[in-house]
């Protein structure tokens, strides 16, 4: 466990296990499977979906949908399924620039969600656009450069909304979790790289401080962050 001052400011110093190019491929792939049920638990996706997501949709009129990073794919197949029972009409894109990530959703059930190697970048230049986009446990990954480009570019692709969700540090999270995922941590990275990004994760005040105007920071529980921001329609 850390000490109490070991919280008071982000470790940007640490860097995550999975993501390096050479780490344990076996290991990876048991991380990307278990991050359906680690999100499940505590992400709070559904909310999401219900508060933010849902009103944005139609049953007549197909919603589209970018999920920047999509790590396991996990949430983009979920938004799918809800909105599918729903019945309401949901096309999802998810892109991550690690191949890795790609290889790993080849072999999973992709009703209504399209997956491809990319970045945000790279649909910017293309010149695409979508009525959301969103990302999970994204932003605690990026410099400082890294998040102005995000959410540059989150902004230039979405046309109604923008929801990115992550992680917010704090000792109660980073305990639960540490006692939680214990059982994994030897078979795979969800228990090492789930305590490293709780240690790299923002607080509410420090986010609001570096985010440009429009975009607005909201607490949800369980310690966690929504960036937000509701643009016009194009």
């Amino acid at each position: 466990m850390l000490s109490r001052t070991g919280f008071a400011r982000r470790d940007t110093d640490a860097q995550e296990f999975m993501d390096a190019a050479d780490c344990d491929p076996d290991r990876l792939e048991r991380t990307y499977r278990q991050f359906r049920t680690v999100n499940g638990l505590v992400s709070g996706w559904r909310r999401i979906y219900r508060q933010w997501i849902r009103p944005c949709l139609d049953t007549h009129r197909p919603t589209t949908l970018l999920d920047i990073g999509f790590g396991g794919g996990d949430i983009s197949r979920a938004l799918a399924r809800w909105a599918t029972r729903d019945g309401l009409m949901l096309q999802v894109t998810a892109i991550d620039p690690d191949e890795r990530a790609l290889r790993h959703v080849r072999g999973l059930p992709t009703a209504g969600v399209r997956f491809e190697q990319a970045s945000s970048a790279d649909l910017v230049a293309r010149g695409e656009h979508y009525d959301v986009v969103v990302s999970n446990h994204l932003l605690h990954h990026l410099d400082a450069g890294a998040l102005a480009a995000l959410l540059s570019d989150s902004e230039a692709l979405s046309r109604r909304l923008v929801v990115h969700n992550d992680l917010s540090r704090g000792r109660a999270g980073y305990g639960l979790y540490a006692v939680a995922t214990l059982p994994f941590a030897r078979r795979s990275f969800i228990h090492q790289d789930g305590l490293l990004s709780i240690r790299r994760s923002y607080r509410r005040p420090e986010l609001e401080a570096v985010v440009p105007p429009g975009w607005r920071v909201k607490s949800m529980f369980p310690q966690r962050l929504l960036l937000v921001h509701e643009g016009t329609h194009r």
